[in-house]
């Protein structure tokens, strides 16, 4: 019997629903429960009736046959959710601890390097652009000037392009702060753009975290919030290993606030405020 809403017969089946699960653990990593098949059910319904698919069997069907689609279906599948400033004491502290650091840094000569890592739309990337570059253009010409750079990655293609085009909801930008607001934002028809300036400083790509990393040199500064709750332990891992090697030494990970670091990698760091951690030096 047909879902009068979506125009599916039936039901996600336990048996469909764990295939779904196991291709996105098996492209993403991402660790889907059981209790997810209702998430499942209702963001997958439109892609089956888009295709003129009646059910769940024939859509997975589909998706073993078309990589595109697979690896639309596993992107329909994550979670987008961000906020300016979210979790303010991350850019408290980088603002009180780490910024001083890196601007001797760029006036030695030496590149700067902050990473995004799990984007979405953008506002986390910006947000620490804008702790960087401080309340005006005198204060940012040193990051301008100098070989300073921002890396925002993602999986979704349309949240990448999201960070590209750097344009914001008026409620959207209501929690930057009015003095940051002021100088780096502007308004751009009913809505609010980050200046050009800024959003030079920021390279956006997709990039899925368990795939091959393209970056060679080391980053300063990794932001990766609320990124690894969907991921089973195994993976939190893995993925906090490979952050280990990409920091150089004293670099800072900051992390979301129910995360926490686990495997041989999380030796490596130390603790220095809440779900903030600095890779130890080789001296230490």
């Amino acid at each position: 019997m047909a879902d009068a809403a979506t125009g599916i017969e039936g039901r996600l089946e336990p048996r469909e629903f764990k295939r779904i699960a196991a291709i996105v653990q098996e492209d993403a990593r991402i660790d889907l429960p059981p209790s997810k098949a209702t998430l499942v059910f209702s963001r997958l319904s439109r892609r089956v009736r888009d295709h003129g698919l009646s059910t769940f069997v024939e859509y997975l069907q589909f998706v073993e046959q078309d990589p595109q689609e697979r690896a639309a279906m596993v992107v329909a599948l994550t979670t987008n959710h961000t906020h300016f400033f979210r979790e303010n004491h991350h850019f408290d502290h980088f603002r009180e601890h780490v910024l001083g650091e890196l601007q001797k840094q760029a006036q030695a000569g030496q590149p700067v390097r902050l990473w995004s890592a799990g984007c979405s739309s953008g506002e986390e990337v910006y947000s620490l652009a804008m702790c960087m570059l401080g309340t005006s253009r005198p204060m940012a010409r040193w990051a301008f000037d100098n070989d300073v750079k921002f890396l925002a990655t993602d999986l979704s293609p349309k949240v990448v392009a999201a960070v590209r085009k750097g344009v914001y909801s008026e409620f959207t930008v209501k929690p930057i702060p009015d003095a940051y607001r002021r100088e780096w934002v502007r308004p751009e028809g009913e809505d609010y753009a980050i200046v050009e300036d800024v959003r030079r400083l920021v390279t956006a790509r997709e990039l899925n975290l368990f795939a091959t990393w393209p970056m060679r040199q080391q980053y300063d500064v990794i932001f990766c919030r609320n990124v690894m709750i969907y991921f089973d332990d195994q993976a939190k891992s893995e993925l906090i290993d490979r952050f280990a090697q990409l920091l150089r030494p004293g670099g800072y990970l900051y992390i979301g606030h129910s995360e926490r670091l686990i495997g041989p990698g999380a030796g490596g760091f130390t603790c220095c405020g809440q779900t903030i951690y600095r890779k130890e030096s080789a001296s230490s």
